[in-house]
This record gives C-alpha cells, sequence and structure tokens, in this order.
C-alpha cells in the first residue's frame, strides 16, 4: 500500500510516516517543498505521478490568529488545498484521509460535540478547516474526517515544549483555566490514523487522547511529571486577549471510533508521560 502524508516537516506528518515505516508500507512524506497545496495543477501532478493508494492530509495552515488578518491565504491552504488534493484523488482512486479541528464547532456548554452536533466556528481558521471538510465530502465517497485538539508531538512547538521552557526560568505561571478539551499525542494518533487507512470504516472521526482538562491542568501534570516546581496560577481566558477566538469547550465525544471498533487513544496523563520520556526530559516518579 502506498500512501501520500502531507505536511512531513509538523508534528502529527512526521510521526504518521514513521508509524506507516515501521509497519512495512511505502510512505512518501511531503511538504511545501514539494509542491504548493495553493497549485492545483502541481498538487494534481504530484499525485497522478506517484499515484498513491491512500493520502493523510496532515498539512494546514494552522496559525490561529495570523489567520485573521491573512484570510485569503488561510483559506486558499485549508480550503483550496484539501479541494486540489480531494479531486486528485478521486481521479487516481484513491482514499484521503483529512485532519481536522474541534475549532469547528462553536466551542460552548460542557458537553462533548458528538461528531453530526451543529458546525459554528467561532473564528477564520476554523471556518477554513470546516471547508475542508466539505469540499472532501463533496469530491470523495471514499474518505476519513478525523477532528483533533490541543496536538504535541517530537517534530515542532507545542504547549509541553513552552511550558518546560518557561519553567527553566519562571517558578509561577498564569495559564487559562476555563478552555477545556483533551490533548493529542502525535505518536499516539499516527498509530490510529495507521490502523484506519487500512480499512473501508468511512465517515467521520474525533480522536483525541482520553480524558479533558483545562491548559493550566495540562500544565500542572507536565510540571509534575517533568519534576518541575513551577506553581501554575489559573486565570480567565479574559487575561489573556487573542486576536481569534479560542473556544471554552473543545471536548470532543469519541462514541464514532467505539461504534466502528477503533481503539480509543491512552489517556492523556499517560500521553504527557511517554512524550517527556520521548523528549528526553525526566520523568518524577514520585
Amino acid at each position: 500500500m502506498k500512501i501520500l502524508v502531507t505536511g512531513v516537516t509538523g508534528q502529527l506528518g512526521h510521526d504518521c510516516v514513521k508509524e506507516l515505516e515501521d509497519r512495512g508500507f511505502e510512505a512518501c512524506g511531503v511538504s511545501s517543498r514539494d509542491f504548493s497545496l495553493t497549485d492545483q495543477a502541481a498538487v494534481r501532478s504530484f499525485l497522478l505521478a506517484y499515484h498513491p493508494d491512500a493520502v493523510i492530509h496532515c498539512a494546514a495552515y494552522t496559525a490561529v490568529d495570523r489567520a485573521e488578518d491573512e484570510v485569503e491565504q488561510c483559506m486558499a491552504v485549508n480550503e483550496g488545498g484539501t479541494r486540489a488534493l480531494a479531486k486528485a484523488c478521486r481521479e487516481i482512486g484513491a482514499k484521503m484521509l483529512y485532519i481536522s479541528t474541534d475549532y469547528v464547532f462553536p466551542g460552548n456548554g460542557t458537553e462533548p460535540y458528538e461528531v453530526d452536533d451543529e458546525k459554528d466556528p467561532q473564528n477564520v481558521y476554523g471556518r477554513s478547516k470546516l471547508a475542508g471538510e466539505q469540499a472532501v465530502r463533496e469530491l470523495l465517497d471514499a474518505y476519513f474526517i478525523v477532528r483533533i485538539s490541543w496536538v504535541f508531538g517530537l517534530n515542532g512547538r507545542n504547549f509541553v515544549r513552552t511550558m518546560l521552557q518557561l519553567s527553566e526560568t519562571h517558578d509561577m505561571l498564569t495559564v487559562v483555566d476555563d478552555q477545556i478539551g483533551s490533548p493529542t499525542y502525535t505518536r499516539d494518533l499516527a498509530v490510529l490514523l495507521a490502523d484506519m487507512i487500512q480499512t473501508n470504516a468511512y465517515g467521520v472521526y474525533h480522536a483525541t487522547n482520553e480524558g479533558f482538562c483545562s491548559w493550566a491542568d495540562f500544565a500542572r501534570e507536565i510540571f509534575r511529571q517533568a519534576g518541575r516546581d513551577t506553581v501554575v496560577t489559573p486565570v480567565p481566558s479574559s487575561a489573556y486577549p487573542t486576536r481569534a477566538a479560542r473556544p471554552k469547550n473543545s471536548r470532543l465525544s469519541k462514541k464514532s471510533l467505539d461504534q466502528m471498533r477503533f481503539a480509543r487513544l491512552p489517556r492523556w496523563q499517560d500521553a504527557v508521560g511517554r512524550y517527556l520520556i520521548e523528549l528526553g526530559t525526566m520523568k518524577n516518579t514520585k
């Protein structure tokens, strides 16, 4: 099975290629150096030449705040690029797995969002990712849409790395505690995606590590397991105004995984511990 993975220089794309290669698949990881997602002809040319059996589309415009001022660029990558890939997949008969986000939902309430709940993204990034979903649905029958949140992995910057870095120079940090969601460790997610892409269990899924927390809870657990003494002081989102609105409720229901007998990801606390080991950070065993 030949599998093309976009966004190989990012956290998820990197781990997907590694997981697929470890399983003996022919995996081709590509980035903007290979072709621009905004160049439909280049996308088509590359896919027709490589002719994969499946595409895992991890690449995206992810600068959430900057997207508010770069609307056209964000939409060109996340909607236009996804549409170009979907068209090429349809032409060559390849299945497609598209990575989406919790930001497609309004982000209110306290209940976990089901896959078919009403969509109402509150920022440009969310709207662009929802438009990408719609393009995939419109053009393909053989597709997976997998929504994720709060991603951390080895190949890139993320909240865990930022907290560890800040803890080296700060005894106390203020962290938002009124946004609730689930961290997603890309190594765990890559295992699920590699399982999924081998099947014909097409549809929409939510995939994050198990359990819910606030960003403040997340930070405390990072420091606990890393053996850092940095104290976390919880603050509301209003203490850190951002250009783009952030959802208060990023909880995602995993019923779709259960229904199709896909294994849920491990608990987020367990994922943090394994990630710290992967980073080479001493894990606190107390």
